[in-house]
């Protein structure tokens, strides 16, 4: 019997108002609010596909660079969303919209307690025009190795 890891079931993260959390979670990425435990503070347990997000109520502020990654299909829809709510982290690395090898796009957002979510799109170059003119390689900021160049964020997946 393997004891082996099968996926990442849930992540927590602090929400300082739990209602603007949950209504940004529940507008950006189409979260449902699920049924949750009383754990002695506001917390609210969100499904994203297959994995939860864990919102707990508390004031502290986040690191700047932990972060949680979803991966979407169809970035345009969410990307809009996000720009409607001045959303975009521009800062942590080094652009809100980065390519990576392998044609992956990565979107950068903050939450309303300052959290940092990255979203990945595989087919940085089927973005539409508007998007990609907004895009940044990850080799022009910052210099790649070969190696560097062959990896790929999710080995074996749609990104490559």
């Amino acid at each position: 019997m393997s004891s082996a890891a099968s996926r990442i079931n849930h992540v927590s993260v602090n929400a300082k108002d739990l209602a603007a959390s949950v209504a940004f979670y529940v507008d950006i990425f189409g979260a449902e609010p699920l049924p949750t435990p009383n754990f002695g503070l506001p917390v609210q347990w969100l499904g994203i596909g297959e994995s939860q997000l864990h919102l707990f109520e508390v004031d502290v502020d986040p690191l700047s660079h932990h972060h949680f990654a979803v991966t979407v299909e169809d970035l345009e829809p969410l990307f809009r969303r996000a720009e409607a709510r001045d959303a975009f982290d521009f800062t942590a690395f080094g652009n809100n919209l980065v390519e990576l090898p392998g044609d992956l796009a990565q979107t950068y957002l903050r939450d309303p307690a300052g959290n940092l979510v990255e979203i990945d799109t595989p087919g940085a170059s089927r973005l539409p025009e508007a998007l990609r003119s907004q895009l940044k390689r990850l080799e022009d900021m910052h210099p790649q190795t070969a190696e560097n160049l062959s990896a790929r964020l999710c080995p074996g997946g749609a990104s490559g």
